[in-house]
């Protein structure tokens, strides 16, 4: 497809800078069949039946973006994914400076060697030292933002709490599972008591999200894969909800995707360890999940070609031109949708 279709134009103050406060007293666009309606992120209870499953991913965001020194020359570098105990792909600025065999000083006594250089200018980057890479993350790098929103703020203080989701447990992502930043201990315990069920999985999101589409069709773009797990008792109980006649809602594209990267055309969710780069564009057949909760996507984005594929392209566009003229947030810290097809 064309990815001119994706495009819609969003004006810059439509972009939210911080979350609500509280989580869940954001905004909810409720797209359910052909009914729209405009609610709060506290509704989600009352739109739901008892015995939805809602289903998390609950990675962690680490300190993912680092500034350095090779030399005379000042080197950004955001970590993309992990290949290894101390080795990790990074998305490099100024790399025109950085070449393989460099070694660059982040600082702290944090030093890590440059290799293996791709045509997207990535580069593997082998931190030195017997340290965890955990540990001098924590003392070098910083919390990594957007760069919608990082292009207008700093990162400060706040942002190591707003943007981890309550869910965050297992290390690895360098970018937020946005969706789950609406959801506090008090809306769970609201929708446990409707009778919603939850689970949660692993999967690492990468940089790569928020790399724009920059060939003319979709068939032209590769995506950046990124590791996740489903383990075998997880996916029997989402087997288990279907199977009843009840929904598997996912909380997030991030959760979306590695469940429908674990499914089969039979429509069962199997056990998964690994990579997935899977792209889902309209046209798609979905497998594993009834409904999406996500937040409001980046124009010519793979993340609004998915919601297009489980809403439609005519359907999603108008949504999305009403929450601009009903002055929802966008993007990570913005409001939220649930599509139900």
């Amino acid at each position: 497809m064309n990815v001119d279709l994706f495009d819609f134009e969003l004006p810059p103050e439509r972009i939210a800078l911080r979350p609500a406060s509280p989580r869940d007293s954001a905004r909810l666009l409720v797209l359910d069949g052909g009914v729209t309606r405009d609610l709060h992120v506290t509704d989600l209870p009352a739109q739901l039946r008892a015995g939805d499953c809602l289903v998390f991913n609950d990675t962690r965001v680490i300190p993912a973006q680092l500034e350095g020194r090779r030399g005379d020359a000042t080197i950004g570098a955001t970590l993309h994914k992990r290949e290894g105990p101390r080795r990790w792909r990074a998305f490099i600025r100024n790399a025109k400076r950085l070449r393989d065999g460099d070694d660059i000083d982040f600082g702290n006594g944090v030093t890590a060697r440059a290799s293996d250089r791709r045509e997207d200018g990535s580069f593997a980057l082998e931190f030195a030292g017997d340290e965890p890479v955990e540990l001098l993350l924590e003392r070098a790098g910083r919390m990594p933002l957007p760069p919608y929103i990082a292009a207008k703020r700093p990162t400060d203080a706040r942002d190591a709490d707003d943007y981890q989701t309550m869910f965050a447990r297992e290390a690895g992502a360098v970018a937020a599972p946005t969706a789950a930043l609406h959801f506090t201990p008090e809306l769970i315990a609201a929708l446990e008591a409707a009778g919603i069920a939850h689970e949660t999985l692993t999967l690492h999101v990468g940089a790569g999200t928020f790399l724009p589409v920059k060939a003319e069709d979709t068939d032209a773009h590769v995506m950046h894969a990124e590791w996740g797990r489903i383990d075998a008792a997880t996916a029997g109980r989402l087997n288990a909800v279907r199977a009843r006649g009840d929904r598997v809602i996912a909380v997030g594209t991030t959760s979306l995707r590695l469940l429908e990267s674990a499914s089969g055309e039979d429509r069962v969710i199997r056990p998964f360890e690994g990579d997935t780069a899977i792209f889902i564009t309209p046209g798609y057949a979905f497998r594993a999940i009834d409904g999406l909760f996500t937040n409001f996507h980046l124009p010519r984005s793979t993340l609004f070609m998915l919601v297009s594929a489980l809403m439609g392209l005519d359907r999603m566009q108008a949504a999305y031109a009403h929450a601009i003229r009903h002055d929802y947030r966008f993007y990570s810290y913005g409001d939220a949708s649930l599509l139900l097809p």
